[in-house]
């Protein structure tokens, strides 16, 4: 489902004092990220690895972890079950989302309930703080608004879209990978765009001399034969299956599928005969080496491994909401294909594995790595940080002559928890409720979130559903 978040206010961030601005010292920097799937985790991992080796201390923080309750988890846990069970339903809050610029207010206040925890969660020394999941920048900005958050605040745009949800007023600095996400943050008043590059783990980078035959050997891939890469996510979502069938059956590759963490998939998928089924890969690098193209239905951090790896990508029945939106920017970007129908796939496969289009592809791609590391986005993050000497990150909660009533601990817990509780609640409510009033086939979403739908029987689609650009999470 759509990230927690929505149109914040219009009032403008407080600009940092004469005393706090930027310095280049060694820093300590903390990075909000969230475990929906696996790319903002590992956009957030790269990040502090790069930051670390030169020379910063880095704090790492999962927004899902600070709110209240669980209620973290538990929406991450619907929007899991809707991509898997009712897509259709997915793609409508998602095009709802986008059309009225952010999500209603009962969201919007649920992540007011992380805001003190985010506080208590930042070191008094930290010099930025970065977030990598559009939700943590909501929190982020807030804060950076009310004065509650004294130091730099960044957002890392993650995927090669964005959604109006990506952007959080309040954030003083927005890092795209890419001009076309750039052009499309400041579209929607992103303050302080800069391209920097994407970040990926540096064994991601095109295969030396001997490596990609040793890579083939590694796998059992034969030589002489095209290999197209089939990934869906952490989650393996999507029409995986079909589309490892029609690989198979238009006979311009082999399909090789990952599944990440989907083990019914990697079963199912070895009883249609699929040759080659991997599940969650710790050695991806070298499979790519292996492969000639990977075929991508959501556009998020594996593809921008596939660059790295000088490995052409083709976008194919993309997800609802994100997968379309980056497959269309990427389209743009002139970095991936995106084919829309069956018909395409044996031209396309063709021309990625043996001609031109693959070797602009590949050219592209590693474009996208800035070749001087100065201008990528761990130096921008530094760059913004605040000197260690300074005042404390945040700022004064309350006048300290404001009078107020003290509560016991027990009914502070109390308050909190009936809050969290009834905005959770708002918030899973509203979800259901939004696809409820604009699909045909309510029940089964009910029936998808109630947990009674067969676990194994991935990927129900429904025939209205509306593939539309932009971003999500």
């Amino acid at each position: 489902m759509p990230h927690l978040g929505g149109p914040a206010d219009q009032r403008v961030a407080k600009p940092l004092l004469p005393h706090q601005r930027p310095g280049t010292g060694r820093s300590r920097v903390s990075i909000v990220s969230a475990s929906i799937g696996a790319g903002h985790d590992g956009a957030a991992a790269e990040l502090a690895r790069r930051l670390m080796a030169d020379g910063h201390t880095v704090d790492r923080l999962d927004l899902l972890d600070l709110l209240p309750a669980r209620t973290g988890r538990a929406v991450g846990s619907l929007y899991h079950r809707l991509l898997d069970h009712a897509p259709w339903a997915y793609q409508r809050i998602y095009t709802g989302t986008e059309q009225a610029g952010g999500a209603g207010p009962a969201a919007r206040a649920l992540l007011r309930t992380a805001r003190n925890r985010v506080l208590r969660a930042l070191p008094a020394d930290t010099g930025a703080v970065v977030s990598t999941y559009p939700g943590a920048s909501h929190v982020l900005g807030g804060l950076r608004m009310a004065g509650e958050l004294r130091i730099p605040a960044l957002t890392y745009l993650t995927d090669f879209s964005v959604h109006p949800l990506w952007v959080a007023r309040g954030i003083d600095r927005h890092l795209a990978v890419h001009e076309v996400p750039a052009a499309q943050a400041r579209a929607l008043g992103a303050a302080g765009v800069r391209v920097c590059g994407p970040v990926t783990d540096p064994r991601f980078r095109p295969p030396r001399d001997g490596e990609r035959a040793a890579a083939r050997r590694e796998f059992g891939l034969r030589s002489g034969i095209r290999y197209a890469l089939l990934v869906a996510g952490s989650w393996g979502v999507g029409p995986v299956r079909q589309v490892a069938a029609e690989i198979r059956a238009c006979g311009a590759a082999v399909p090789v599928v990952v599944c990440g963490r989907n083990q019914a998939l990697a079963r199912r998928l070895a009883a249609d005969g699929i040759e080659h089924v991997h599940g969650w890969m710790d050695d991806m690098p070298r499979l790519m080496w292996g492969c000639d193209v990977m075929v991508q239905n959501a556009g998020g951090l594996t593809s921008l491994e596939a660059f790295a790896s000088a490995l052409p990508v083709l976008s194919y029945r993309c997800i609802p909401g994100h997968g379309a939106a980056n497959a269309a920017a990427l389209d743009e970007a002139g970095v991936a294909l995106w084919i829309r129908d069956a018909a395409g796939l044996p031209a396309a496969l063709e021309s990625l594995t043996e001609g031109g289009t693959g070797l602009r592809q590949r050219t592209s791609g590693l474009s996208l790595v800035p070749a001087d590391p100065a201008l990528g986005p761990a130096a921008a993050i530094a760059d913004t940080c605040l000197p260690p000497a300074r005042p404390p990150v945040t700022g004064l909660r309350r006048p300290p002559h404001a009078s107020v009533e003290p509560r016991s601990p027990r009914r502070r817990s109390g308050v909190r928890l009936g809050t969290t509780f009834a905005a959770a609640t708002a918030v899973w409510a509203g979800a259901v409720t939004t696809a409820v009033a604009t699909g045909h086939d309510a029940p089964v979403l009910l029936r998808a979130v109630q947990h009674r739908i067969d676990p194994d029987a991935r990927n129900t689609s429904h025939p209205a559903a509306v593939q539309k650009a932009g971003d999500l999470w």
